[in-house]
């Protein structure tokens, strides 16, 4: 099985400094729901890895309607997201599931049966970056939502691939590695 896990903030949908908080607003980032789809006709699973602290169940019940807008606009365009996984707790829980904590990850690796050496994780935000190193997955940054802020941090590595956007990531993924 070829896996590939993507954040969703900054990744698949327009980020916001206040939060995705409700289903109106979630806003796909141009090309990136037709890259899920591109990945899945090529034979990727995809899988979705977030920070979203839930703290209520009106919070909870807000998260699954907006999740639930991501799949079926994902769903529209031809595409599926197998698995939604998220940390539910906030930074001052100091967890070990909570991005740049590689917890989140190995838990996609427990339940889904799968070594993360040649998983790559897609996201916008060092944390990101910072959790697929520690999980032992390949680290991939796209420069949406906070990426390009990201390429300029000292914690990053200038070896991990840079992408312009999840399409991008995608298509390189799809075509393999250089020959």
């Amino acid at each position: 099985m070829q896996l590939v896990i993507l954040d969703r903030d900054g990744v698949i949908n327009e980020d916001s400094e206040q939060g995705i908080r409700s289903p109106t607003d979630w806003k796909p980032i141009r090309g990136s729901l037709e890259a899920i789809a591109r990945l899945n006709h090529a034979g990727w699973k995809v899988v979705v890895a977030m920070n979203q602290p839930v703290l209520t169940s009106q919070d909870m019940e807000s998260l699954v309607r907006i999740n639930g807008v991501m799949q079926r606009r994902v769903k529209e365009a031809g595409g599926v997201i197998d698995a939604v996984f998220f940390c539910p707790h906030p930074a001052r829980d100091h967890c070990n599931c909570r991005k740049p904590a590689p917890g989140l990850l190995l838990d996609i690796s427990t339940r889904l049966r799968i070594r993360l050496g040649q998983v790559p994780f897609i996201g916008d935000a060092i944390h990101d970056i910072l959790a697929a190193s520690a999980a032992g997955a390949m680290p991939i940054l796209v420069k949406t939502g906070k990426g390009f802020g990201t390429v300029g941090m000292p914690e990053f590595d200038p070896s991990i691939p840079v992408f312009d956007d999840l399409y991008g990531a995608a298509e390189a993924l799809i075509a393999g590695p250089e020959t």
